[in-house]
């Protein structure tokens, strides 16, 4: 079931998206060659407390962490740790959610290491313009896939590719709700639920470089590109309403 909330319900979700955004903000400034992706975990689970919630992440379904640190051919869900030190020219994808007040917030942003190459920069310009071209679809009266389809078309169009075996999803109560949000159009000639004012939606572009193909390794979470190439990852958590799509997550964050 898809779930209408209140004005009352979305202002708390913006209050928790708010926090990931402050969060992702602080990590972004720390991001450097020589930091560990475990330095990076923690400093978020401090700010999040401080902040007066709770990481979302950590625990859910045995999720070892409170972020998500992926770097290079890792597409999400990569495990932070003290041994994985950033490295000038890498990319890492930070995911990160809060739980507050009952409700939660999800965001995620791709961020360069020191100079990366032409084509690893290309590649985070792509997704995060795929993101927003995918928020501009979020409209009430469209249908979801609208999102979908516009996302797969501007990757596509661009020489990249759309993860398949990961996708967007409902948030409030829960931290994924109905509806699943593809970033490809599926098989078959339905456009999906019509989009109405009050849905709100964590939408999470996944692009990869090569081929869209990923393999989880063996702590069952990290999932890597199959044939090694750079991925990257943009996510926005919105509210669906009669015009522009309300970013509850700090949009100027994730656009520079």
């Amino acid at each position: 079931m898809i779930v209408i909330r209140s004005a009352q319900e979305i202002e708390k979700i913006r209050k928790c998206n708010r926090i990931v955004a402050e969060v992702l903000g602080l990590l972004k400034n720390e991001i450097s060659a020589g930091v560990t992706t475990k330095h990076l975990d923690q400093l978020a689970e401090k700010k999040i407390r401080e902040l007066g919630a709770l990481p979302a992440f950590k625990g859910y379904r045995n999720y070892p962490a409170t972020i998500c640190a992926s770097v290079n051919e890792v597409v999400v869900h990569g495990i932070p740790n003290s041994k994985r030190k950033l490295r000038n020219g890498d990319i890492i994808s930070i995911d990160l959610g809060v739980y507050c007040d009952g409700y939660y917030g999800d965001a995620a942003g791709t961020f360069p290491i020191g100079s990366v190459s032409d084509k690893a920069e290309r590649l985070m310009a792509v997704t995060r313009e795929a993101l927003f071209i995918g928020i501009g679809k979020a409209v009430a009266g469209n249908y979801l896939y609208e999102i979908s389809q516009a996302i797969q078309e501007y990757v596509e169009g661009n020489g990249f590719s759309v993860v398949r075996d990961f996708v967007g999803h409902g948030i409030g109560t829960e931290l994924h709700e109905e509806p699943q949000v593809p970033n490809f159009k599926p098989d078959g000639n339905g456009m999906g639920p019509v989009l109405k004012k009050g849905m709100v939606l964590a939408i999470e572009p996944m692009v990869n470089m090569g081929k869209h193909d990923i393999k989880v390794l063996g702590d069952n979470w990290t999932a890597v590109t199959l044939d090694g190439k750079l991925s990257a990852h943009f996510e926005h958590t919105i509210a669906v309403t009669e015009g522009e799509a309300d970013i509850l997550s700090l949009a100027s964050l994730l656009r520079t």
